[in-house]
């Protein structure tokens, strides 16, 4: 069973074009999964020159077409950049309309069971609202067009599993949509994920959104009110969850495996410590050496993983864009496509 992964391209304008073509010039790849890129051919073509690759771009027009062998890249094409007027680097209507575009075809080829796995490369939330699609990000546009109501993002790299209750709003707004029925919820789906991975019984820490978990009252009350009462409901459904903890105590023992997923309150609490973990500066070299973790939308009714970091304007078209992120999404992506057919094959 080897399952079939759409990888969108992501902002053309960035370096989504050009870490697929270095993913996909990985034999290894294929005898894992049967990939294919949904975006435009001629941007993918551009990005296999730009490198000096020697793969081949085998332009689709449906999944069946596609050919999945090393050596060529199957491009889903939607032929919506036109290259003498993308900028890389640049925000643009264009750009954002078109990375946009790839990832509705992808979750539609996904809902169709065409393909058995979504991976996103990165976008630009500037370049997509431009062109006039109004989301803050992937994890939006995936529940909206899949019509999920309860979903929430996960961060995996290493022994850290990090989901979050709230994401892309307002740190003020954040504390106020802290609430009991969520952070059930939120706990429900980690717990669900961590078994889809292989955890029997996974052990679940849930942090304090105040400091020192609200210290009895002293600094806020959402944790006696909200996490802590939510916790103790998940622990009577048969969770092994623990909370609310302060995180800064919580994330040091989760990365030495003490948790097997760790729930964050608010954005920056769950990617500060997982992009701590993942990404290695050179301060020398004044880069990026490493930029590794996978971002996974649970709770949706098709699989959706994606590298974790940004289109890097400055660096795009440079060649020197890691592609390990999108390797890891890629391998996350695989074994969670296996699990999901599996039990198709049981209904």
């Amino acid at each position: 069973m080897i399952p079939k992964i759409a990888v969108t391209m992501g902002d053309p304008a960035g370096i989504g074009p050009e870490i697929i073509v270095k993913s996909f010039s990985k034999k290894a790849l294929y005898n894992t999964c049967k990939p294919l890129v949904v975006g435009d051919a001629d941007t993918i073509q551009d990005a296999v020159e730009k490198l000096g690759s020697s793969l081949k771009v085998n332009v689709i027009a449906k999944v069946d077409d596609a050919v999945f062998e090393y050596g060529s890249i199957d491009v889903f094409d939607l032929d919506n950049v036109e290259l003498g007027q993308l900028e890389l680097g640049k925000v643009s209507a264009m750009a954002g309309k078109a990375a946009f575009e790839s990832v509705v075809k992808a979750i539609h080829l996904a809902l169709a069971n065409e393909v058995d796995a979504t991976v996103t490369a990165p976008i630009n939330k500037e370049s997509i609202n431009l062109a006039g699609h109004h989301y803050s990000g992937h994890t939006e546009i995936y529940a909206d067009y899949t019509d999920t109501k309860k979903f929430a993002m996960l961060l995996v790299e290493k022994n850290l599993r990090v989901i979050h209750v709230t994401t892309h709003v307002a740190l003020r707004q954040a504390c106020d949509m802290i609430k009991k029925d969520r952070v059930v919820d939120v706990i429900r789906l980690l717990h669900n994920a961590c078994v889809q991975f292989g955890i029997e019984k996974p052990k679940i820490g849930v942090a304090g959104l105040n400091p020192h978990a609200g210290d009895g009252g002293l600094f806020g009350t959402e944790d006696d009110q909200e996490i802590l009462p939510a916790v103790k409901e998940a622990v009577e459904q048969g969770y092994l969850a623990e909370g609310p903890i302060p995180p800064d105590t919580m994330f040091a023992k989760a990365v030495q495996g003490y948790y097997d997923g760790c729930v964050a309150m608010y954005h920056d609490q769950g990617h500060i410590p997982f992009k701590m973990i993942g990404f290695k500066w050179d301060n020398e070299n004044q880069k990026m050496e490493s930029v590794k973790g996978v971002n996974i939308t649970l709770g949706l009714p098709i699989i959706r993983t994606s590298v974790d970091h940004g289109t890097a304007f400055e660096i795009a078209g440079k060649g020197i864009a890691s592609e390990d992120a999108l390797d890891l999404a890629i391998e996350y992506a695989i074994p969670m496509a296996i699990n999901r057919m599996d039990k198709s094959k049981d209904i």
